[in-house]
Parts: structure tokens; C-alpha cells; sequence
């Protein structure tokens, strides 16, 4: 399916920097940023789980809240 879930790898786009990234969503104890994998409970995960491609969020993080554009989901 196209819906971010557990497990899923999405690409993202930062709508103000057009920087892309790519994370895996995955459990706490396997959480590895550098390798590009994020926890389920992160902000990042938190916001994305249950949208879709070409859906926009917002993250609300330290430095405030940043808006990304999910390009790709993907299942490993």
C-alpha cells in the first residue's frame, strides 16, 4: 500500500529546503538515525504513520516546526 506504517521506508522532502531524506520506521531498540532508521515514537514517525504519498506534514522539533512532502513509501 501506499500508507506509512510500521516498518515502512519513506522518502521525504523538507518544502523549504528541498533536501530529501529516507527513513525506515522501526522499533525503539533498533533505532539507528545514521543508518536511517527511526523509532516509531520519534516526532518524524509520529507525524507520517497513517499518511499517504503527496501528503504534507508537520514536525514539530527543537529548532520549530519544519513541513515535509512524503514522495515515496516503500516496503522492504
Amino acid at each position: 500500500g501506499d500508507t506509512v506504517k510500521f516498518g515502512a521506508k519513506v522518502t521525504l522532502v523538507d518544502e523549504e529546503t528541498d533536501d530529501e531524506a529516507s527513513y525506515q520506521i522501526v522499533g525503539e531498540f533498533e533505532a539507528d538515525v545514521k543508518k536511517g532508521k527511526i523509532s516509531v515514537s520519534s516526532p518524524i514517525a509520529r507525524a507520517i504513520i497513517g499518511k499517504r504519498k503527496g501528503d504534507s506534514v508537520e514536525v514539530a522539533t527543537p529548532g520549530g516546526g519544519k513541513s515535509y512532502e512524503i514522495l515515496k513509501v516503500k516496503w522492504a
